[in-house]
């Protein structure tokens, strides 16, 4: 039987698949559309299985805020690479998925990787789709729902990064503010509270073998010495936290003073960038061709 160009379209307008791919599936199945579609599907998912190795360190974060700003989910979904994460259909899929998370709420990755799309598939399966369509492997990493009885401040730098603040007083300006000084300074905890113990622990004991080498601190009574340490454990929880740390905007107060001066506190912030934490693949292309010329 006969492939008609008009068969071809339709199996590309509803697979998203290259012609010559949707040609070949409609002859092996003598035109019969469904049954091509499915012979697609199964192709597709197998071809995702087959990418699901591979590093996926670029993407997007997406940030969906209910209509009364009072909750909001921040995603993440990668990509192999920054051209696809630029893609309409790869940004369209990751904005789906971030409303989908904030309606459903769900519990886990996995819940919200089996929630259905308004297209009436799930995310899993939309998200192996797209993988036979664009042929790289993507992947949905990680989501957070941040809820709060006031209205919560958000800043997207880019697509690469995303927060959300929640803050009790203040008013939209210093949300937005402390939004981006979060986005570009990182803070890894809110407060000197929050961090771990042990991580305090390890750092006291790093000052203390500094100062110990130190000859400028030779001769020093311990108290004087215990007092230099305390310092620089001081300084480094500065550092670290988003408290401690001198404001973006004005340097000469921290985002404590700030807040105390605004009658405002930040209860919750949520920091996504980007491939964070993912080991990529280093690559090295003049090695590359030179191990080719090699072989030739």
């Amino acid at each position: 039987m006969a492939v008609t160009a008009e068969a071809v379209k339709a199996l590309r307008e509803r697979t998203g698949a290259g012609m010559m791919e949707c040609k070949k599936a409609l002859v092996e199945t003598n035109g019969d559309l469904e049954a091509a579609a499915e012979i697609m599907r199964k192709s597709g998912l197998a071809k995702a299985d087959k990418k699901a190795g591979r590093v996926a360190a670029e993407g997007v974060i997406v940030i969906e805020r209910s209509a009364d700003a009072k909750q909001a989910a921040v995603v993440e979904i990668n990509s192999e690479t920054d051209f696809v994460a630029r893609q309409d259909d790869f940004q369209a899929f990751a904005a789906d998925v971030a409303r989908v998370a904030l309606a459903q709420k769900p519990a886990s990755l996995e819940a919200l990787l089996a929630a259905k799309l308004h297209s009436g598939k799930t995310v899993e399966e939309t998200r192996r789709e797209l993988i036979a369509r664009i042929g790289e492997n993507i992947g949905v990493r990680r989501f957070e729902l941040v809820s709060a009885d006031a209205p919560l401040h958000t800043y997207r730098h880019g697509t690469r990064i995303g927060v959300v603040v929640a803050m009790q007083g203040g008013d939209a300006t210093l949300g937005h503010d402390l939004a981006m000084h979060i986005a570009a300074i990182n803070p890894q905890h809110l407060s000197a509270d929050e961090v771990p113990a042990e991580n305090v622990a390890k750092e006291k004991e790093i000052f203390l073998a500094q100062v110990a080498q130190d000859p400028k601190s030779a001769g020093k009574p311990a108290e004087i010495v215990a007092k230099m340490v305390e310092g620089k454990v001081r300084k480094f929880l500065g550092e670290i936290t988003l408290l401690g740390q001198p404001f973006v905007k004005d340097d000469k107060q921290s985002v404590e003073q700030v807040l105390k001066r605004a009658n405002a506190k930040v209860v919750r912030y949520v920091r996504y960038e980007v491939g964070a934490g993912i080991e990529k693949k280093q690559e090295n292309f003049a090695a590359e061709v030179m191990a080719q010329v090699r072989g030739a």
